[in-house]
Parts: structure tokens; sequence; C-alpha cells
């Protein structure tokens, strides 16, 4: 199968041009001024419009049980937001029972994600330690391709992990190039202080917010960093919220850490005051870290802006309103924590961030695509070269569309960004070649995704170039 992109502008991190593209089966074989169209099987005229790599979100919790429930997608629904939104691959978190061994949860994952409809991959948690951890690390690795971990400092008792065993665990990751995300909040602090609202009587969704203050973020990610410094490995902060918790990124780059950092596009665009609406609106709004005061969004984009943040991923946990989020209406601490946003996530950093002037076309590509397959190991993806596959969106920055639930493909039964006016319109999603997304509508087929099994070496290369980039910037004001 021969296709060919005619006529579009085609966008990387590095470089805007105008150029044909053909894609023979899977991969790019040909990027040129003009591509005779006689032997292409199927041609796009990109005529006036951007043409960027895929997009790839490495935070998604599809088919992820938490307090009691299950996210609203799975791995079917879930990859096809994804893919109509712009987004050609992800890495899931997996999860595992406490005590369980991650060999078998590893499986496990690796066959829920045979449903997707585009390639995943998978990060594993660890919520204990034991030696049987440390020993099935390279295993991991090795077998699996599995190049990242997640430890969360908080939610005692099902994942959190104390500062010694983080310590033990990022020591042996770091020795096997495999790099640490974090859920960098304060969780023994955090946990007393909504004990002490619901003793009050404070139940509403906006006491999520006061009871997970920045503070308690920023302290828990100058530890992170400090105990990754300490055990000489790679970490990767993930969602993060706040000016403060961005400070201390800004510090541990500057002695030299191998620190990265991740935000979200709620943190972009949204604030507490969506936690503050009356009849339970606020409860939708219910994530962690929770959304902070809106003067924060200047830090982030600057952080974004400077590469002292290196990715924006969604952290898509989705869970409806009705049936799920109102298991909270008279408790705050019960409603289960997360948003949708893998569906929107490409079309919000872009308005937001592109068409708002606050980020370059480039730097767009890198903070949505190139960073992410640099950082995770993902060799074939985040470019538009001769060789990687042809993961690849087709982009009309004339248009524009509103963001609404009715149309979603995400199964839930709200949008976080419900009636934001966005501009730029999706017309053409290929992955590894194939269009499976036109005008807005899945087209591919099911369960076509393929397993990543990702590198550890481009990790490790990638990782060096990328700390170079972002270590000493001015602290974010």
């Amino acid at each position: 199968m021969k296709t060919i992109i005619k006529n579009g502008i085609v966008v990387t991190s590095g470089s805007i041009f105008k150029a044909d593209i053909l894609i023979e089966g899977e991969s790019i074989t040909s990027i040129s001024s003009h591509i005779t169209q006689e032997s292409a099987d199927k041609i796009i005229n990109a005529e006036g419009q951007y043409v960027f790599p895929g997009g790839i979100d490495v935070h998604t919790h599809l088919e992820w049980p938490l307090m009691d429930t299950e996210t609203a997608d799975d791995f079917v629904s879930g990859t096809k937001a994804a893919a109509v939104g712009g987004i050609t691959s992800i890495i899931n978190f997996t999860k595992p029972e406490i005590g369980a061994s991650l060999i078998p949860t590893q499986e496990e994952w690796i066959e829920k994600g045979k449903k997707s409809v585009i390639d995943y991959g998978l990060h594993a948690i660890i919520n204990h330690y034991s030696d049987r951890v440390l020993e099935e690390l390279p295993i991991l690795a090795e077998t699996y391709g599995v190049g990242s971990i997640k430890l969360f400092m908080a939610y005692k008792g099902e994942m959190m992990v104390n500062d010694l065993e983080m310590y033990k665990i990022m020591k042996k990751a770091g020795e096997l190039g495999i790099i640490t995300n974090v859920h960098a909040e304060n969780g023994d602090i955090i946990d007393e202080m909504i004990a002490q609202a619901l003793a009050e009587g404070k139940t509403d969704p906006i006491y999520h917010g006061y009871t997970r203050p920045t503070i308690m973020e920023a302290e828990a990610t100058g530890r992170a960093l400090a105990i990754a410094e300490a055990a000489n490995a790679p970490i990767y902060i993930v969602h993060v919220s706040c000016a403060e918790a961005l400070e201390k990124v800004v510090e541990a780059k500057k002695r030299g850490v191998q620190a990265f950092a991740e935000t979200c596009p709620q943190y972009l665009v949204l604030d507490i005051s969506y936690l503050d609406q009356p009849n339970f609106e606020g409860g939708k709004y219910v994530c962690s870290p929770p959304l902070r005061e809106k003067w924060n969004q200047d830090a982030l984009w600057n952080g974004l802006q400077t590469g002292i943040i290196s990715v924006a991923g969604s952290d898509h946990c989705p869970f409806r309103y009705e049936g799920q989020k109102t298991m909270g209406k008279d408790d705050f601490s019960k409603i289960p924590n997360g948003l949708p946003g893998l569906e929107d996530i490409f079309s919000i950093l872009y308005h937001f961030g592109v068409h708002k002037g606050r980020i370059s076309l480039n730097k767009f590509v890198e903070i949505i695509s190139t960073n992410p397959a640099k950082l995770f190991g993902l060799t074939k993806k985040g470019d538009i070269s001769i060789g990687k596959d042809a993961d690849i969106v087709v982009f009309d920055p004339n248009r524009s569309r509103v963001i609404t639930a009715e149309c979603q493909y995400q199964n839930v039964d709200y949008n976080a960004y419900e009636g934001m006016k966005v501009q730029g319109v999706i017309t053409n999603v290929l992955s590894r070649g194939e269009v499976i997304v036109k005008d807005g509508q899945f087209i591919g087929d099911l369960a076509r995704g393929k397993y990543l099994h990702r590198s550890r070496v481009q990790n490790q290369e990638s990782m060096a170039n990328l700390q170079k980039d972002g270590q000493f910037r001015e602290p974010v004001k």
C-alpha cells in the first residue's frame, strides 16, 4: 500500500517546510518537494494544512480500577477517542494488586491492550517493595520492553511507598536505564487534612482542593528529586500542577539531577474555581493533584516554553458523572479522582499554546510527540522522517470547532472542556500508514494496535540531551 500526502506544511520539533510525504506499508519512505502520484494507492491533499507527527500520550489510565470502581474508558473506547483526537500512541499504567508479582501483572495488561486501535505501551506501577520486585525489574525491561515504572507518594495502603522503598527501587531502576515516574504529593499529611475537613463537616468538592495544597505537592516533589539524586537515577515528575512544585524541578536540574517534568491540559486551562460549583457540579473536576489557582498557569506555560517541562500528558482517568463521580456526593474523599482528556489534549495544547502565542509550532510538536518518544524509548515514533512509523496527523489551522460531550468518543457523560471553541481541526489521522480517522470519524479496524516494546538505550541517550536543554534556566516566577 502506497500513500502520498501532498502539499502539506510539515512540522517537526526542529523545522517547518512544505513537502510531499510517501508512505509505503507502515513507514515513511520519502519526503520531497514533489513526489509523483502515478503509483500511489491513496492521495491525501494537505494543501494549506499542517502535517504533524502523531501525538503520544504517555499518561493514560484505561480500564483502571480505583476507589471501588473502574475508569469508564476501556482500551477500545479510549484508544478510539485518542485517535480521533490526534493521538497515535499511548503508554498506559498497569495496576497490580498489593504484593503481586510484576510479571503476571504485565502480561495481564498486555492482554487487555490487545483491544487497542492504536499502538500502546505500559508503565509498570510498583505499589510495594520486596526483593522480588528488584529481581523482576530486569525481566520487565529485557523481556517486556518496559523502560519506565511509577511510584506513588500518596494513597497509603493502596499505592504509596515510603522514602526508603522509593530509594531502593529507583536505584535499581537507574542501574537498568529505567526512568521512574513519580506521583508527588505528601500522602500522610494530606490524609490527615482530609480527616480533619470531614470531621468539621466539610464535604463539598472544593475541599478536595483545600486538603491537597500546593505546599504538599512541592514538598513531595523536592523530596522525590532528592531521593533520585541520591540514587543516581532519572526521574519524571508526573502532572506538575503548580509553580511551587516546578521550582523544585528547576532547582534539581541546576544540581544536575536527571529530572524531567510533565504537566497536563487541565492545569494549563482550568482552575480551582471549577471545583467550587453548586449542585455537585464541582465533582466533575476532582483530580489529583487538584486544579490550582489560575495564576499557576503562566508558570506552567513558561515551563513548557523554556523546556523545564518536557512533556504534556492527559492523565486521562475518566469517570462518568452519574453513578461514579456521584459516589462522593456526601463526602468529597469518595469522589473518584480523575478527568477525561485523551480526546482533547492535542486540540487544547494547540489552541491555548500555539494559537494564543504561548508556544511555537515546533515546541508543540516537541511536547506532544518528540519528547515523549525520546524519553520513553519509542524509537520509531515522534518525528516525520524517513524510516519512522507513518503516524501522522493532518490538521487544518483555518477551521475551528467547539468541544462538547455530545459528539465525543470518550465513554463519559461530560467533557471537562465543554463549550470551549478551539482553533484547528484534525482532518486525517494515520497510524502506521493506515488512515484511521477521517473528518472526525474513526474509520480504522478494531484491535489493530501493537504493543510497544521500548528501548532503554534510546532512553538514556535522549535523557542526556533533554537534560542539557532544560538544565540552566532561571527559576520560574
